[in-house]
C-alpha cells in the first residue's frame, strides 16, 4: 500500500472558508488604522497590533501553500509588503516617541532634522500601506472574499500616557566591575563607525544616485550585518553596564546607551526597507503583481528616504556615539611608563616612527616619548624623527614612552619584534596593515 502524502491538495473553493475566517480581524484593524490616517496618526500600539495581524495572516496563508497558488499569490504578496512597511513605521514611530528618554545631546537644528524627516517619512509609509491595503481588498474581492466595513475601535490603538516612574534605584552589584570590557565596547563602536565610513556612503536627491546607493552600496545583507553589530553592542552593554555602580560613577555612561538605540532601530528599519525594494524592484521581478507594488509605492520616494533619512541618521548617531565613547574613554585610561628598547640598528627613523605613530592614532590616544626630560608627541611622525635625532646624538640604547596602556602594550609588542625592521608584522599587530593600506 502506498504511504499517504503528507500534504494533501484543498480546493480553492475549500480555502475560502478558511481564508475568509482567518482574515476577518485583519480587515478589521487595518479598517481602523485607515481612520486613524485620514484623521489623527497611527500610534505604536496601532503599528504592533498590525505586524501582528499581518503577520498572522501572512503565515497562515503560507501554511496554506497561497504564495505559489495563482488565484493567492498576489494577496499573499501584498500582506507581506504590508507588514514589511508596518515594521518600519512601528520602529520609526518608537523613536521618534523614545527620543527624550535617550538622553542624546542633539542641538535644537539636529532634533527639527530628526523630527521633521521623521514625520515626512511616517507619512509616505502610511501612504504607502493604505496603497496596498485597498489593492489587497481588491485582489481578495477579486478571489470571493466578503470584506466587512467593520473596524474595531480606533481607541483600543490609543497609548496609555504614562507621566510618572518608578525611581530608579537599582544597581547591580554582582556584576563584576570590569573596565577593560567598557574600552572593548567602545572599540567595537569605533569598529562600526569605520565600517560605514570605509563604505564612502553619500546622501543625495539624485535618483540616478539613488539607484547606484541601493543595492550596490547598501542592501539588506550589509544592513542586516551592521544592524547585528549594533545589536551585539547593545546585549553587552545591557548585561555588563547598564545598572551597575560603574555606570552610577560615570554619569556620561548613561547618554551612550542612547547612541546605541538609534542606531540599532534606524538599521532595523533600513533592513526592512532593503528587503521590500530588492524583492519588489521590477528590474529582479517582473511579475504583474510585483509591477503593480511598484507602482503602489513610489520606488525613487522609497529611496530618498532610506538614503537621506533613515541610513543617514543612522551614520550621525553612530559617529556621535563614537566621539561620546572617546571622551568617556579618557576616564578608563590608565596612564603607565615602558622602558623600551630602540630600534636596530638604525633607530627612530621613518618606517619605526611611523609605525607608533599609526598605533597611537588608532587608539586615539595621548603617548610621548621622552628624551632628557622633555616629551615628543608619538602621534606626530615628524615629532618621532626629531627624537629620533636626540637619541643618536646621545647614544641612548633604550627611551621611554609615556601614556595611554593600550598603546603602549601594542609599542611594546612592536619593540620586541625590533620595530619590524627585519621582519613582518605580528598578528597581533595585524591592524598595521590595513592602516598603511589606507594611507597610499
Amino acid at each position: 500500500m502506498e504511504p499517504k502524502s503528507l500534504n494533501q491538495i484543498i480546493t480553492e473553493e475549500e480555502f475560502l472558508p478558511l481564508v475568509q475566517d482567518a482574515s476577518a480581524s485583519f480587515f478589521r484593524n487595518f479598517n481602523a488604522y485607515r481612520v486613524l490616517v485620514n484623521e489623527t496618526e497611527p500610534t505604536r500600539k496601532c503599528y504592533s497590533n498590525l505586524i501582528q495581524q499581518s503577520d498572522f495572516l501572512e503565515s497562515f496563508l503560507d501554511e496554506y501553500g497561497a504564495r505559489e497558488n495563482r488565484t493567492w499569490s498576489a494577496f499573499t504578496e501584498y500582506i507581506a509588503s504590508i507588514r514589511n512597511l508596518v515594521i518600519s513605521g512601528f520602529y520609526t514611530k518608537h523613536l521618534l516617541d523614545r527620543y527624550p528618554y535617550y538622553r542624546l545631546r542633539d542641538c535644537d537644528e539636529e532634533q527639527e532634522l530628526l523630527f521633521s524627516r521623521g514625520r515626512n517619512f511616517l507619512n509616505f509609509l502610511n501612504r504607502s500601506i493604505l496603497n496596498l491595503y485597498e489593492e489587497a481588498i481588491r485582489a481578495a474581492t477579486a478571489n470571493g472574499l466578503k470584506i466587512a466595513d467593520q473596524a474595531i475601535d480606533p481607541d483600543e490603538f490609543q497609548e496609555i500616557e504614562v507621566t510618572k516612574q518608578l525611581p530608579k534605584n537599582v544597581v547591580d552589584d554582582l556584576v563584576k566591575e570590569d573596565e577593560e570590557r567598557v574600552i572593548d565596547l567602545f572599540e567595537k563602536v569605533g569598529n562600526v563607525n569605520q565600517l560605514i565610513a570605509d563604505m564612502g556612503f553619500q546622501p543625495t536627491h539624485d535618483p540616478q544616485k539613488l539607484r547606484m546607493i541601493v543595492p550596490d552600496v547598501l542592501d539588506e545583507k550589509k544592513a542586516r550585518y551592521l544592524m547585528n553589530l549594533v545589536h551585539s553592542i547593545q546585549s553587552e552593554f545591557d548585561t555588563y553596564i547598564k545598572n551597575t555602580s560603574m555606570e552610577q560613577r560615570h554619569k556620561n555612561l548613561k547618554d551612550f546607551r542612547g547612541y546605541i538605540s538609534m542606531p540599532l532601530h534606524l538599521l532595523e528599519v533600513t533592513v526592512w526597507l532593503c528587503h521590500f525594494f530588492e524583492r519588489h524592484e521590477d528590474e529582479i521581478r517582473h511579475s504583474e503583481c510585483k509591477r503593480t507594488i511598484s507602482s503602489l509605492v513610489d520606488k525613487t520616494e522609497l529611496l530618498g528616504h532610506i538614503v537621506n533619512f533613515v541610513f543617514e541618521r543612522c551614520l550621525y548617531y553612530i559617529h556621535e556615539g563614537h566621539k561620546l565613547s572617546r571622551e568617556i574613554l579618557k576616564s578608563f585610561v590608565k596612564t603607565v611608563r615602558y622602558e623600551l628598547s630602540i630600534p636596530e640598528p638604525l633607530g627612530f627613523h621613518a618606517r619605526p616612527s611611523t609605525y607608533i605613530s599609526l598605533i597611537v592614532r588608532k587608539h586615539d590616544s595621548d603617548v610621548f616619548l621622552i628624551v632628557d626630560g622633555q616629551k615628543f608627541n608619538a602621534k606626530s611622525v615628524m615629532s618621532l624623527l626629531q627624537a629620533g635625532g636626540a637619541i643618536a646624538d646621545k647614544g641612548y640604547r633604550s627611551v621611554v614612552f609615556e601614556g595611554d596602556q593600550r598603546a603602549l602594550d601594542d609599542i611594546r609588542i612592536l619593540s620586541e619584534h625590533n620595530y619590524c625592521e627585519e621582519e613582518s608584522i605580528p598578528d597581533s599587530l595585524s591592524y598595521l596593515r590595513d592602516l598603511q593600506k589606507s594611507m597610499h
